[in-house]
């Protein structure tokens, strides 16, 4: 497999970690788009959301417990963040690793789609 966040979890690229527990890693983003941008992902590999099955909602949930303790962490939890997945090509989805984008940090401001 050659998929840019397992080679992550697995310490074959390394990365700027700021959470892990038995299931989930974060770590900040390379190309951050605001003053705090983490990647959260599931050790397990699964494509997208599209791809994740029914066996999986537990995992996504402990992702999502995650991206609550990391804001905490790093002082946003009060101001706000935001918690984004891509899921597909027109989304925008990059590496085809299920993964979150929290973003905070300073006014994020409404999000607009572009027409």
């Amino acid at each position: 497999m050659d998929c840019l966040f397992c080679k992550i979890r697995d310490g074959q690229i390394p990365s700027k970690q700021v959470y892990e527990d038995e299931q989930v890693l974060a770590f900040h983003d390379i190309q951050p788009a605001a003053p705090v941008h983490i990647l959260i992902i599931p050790k397990k590999h699964i494509a997208s959301m599209k791809d994740a099955g029914e066996e999986d909602w537990a995992l996504i949930g402990s992702v999502h417990k995650a991206a609550q303790q990391i804001a905490r962490d790093f002082g946003i939890e009060e101001s706000g963040y935001r918690l984004i997945n891509n899921c597909g090509p027109d989304s925008g989805q990059v590496v085809f690793h299920i993964h979150y984008h929290l973003l905070g940090g300073t006014n994020l401001g409404p999000l607009v789609a572009q027409r």
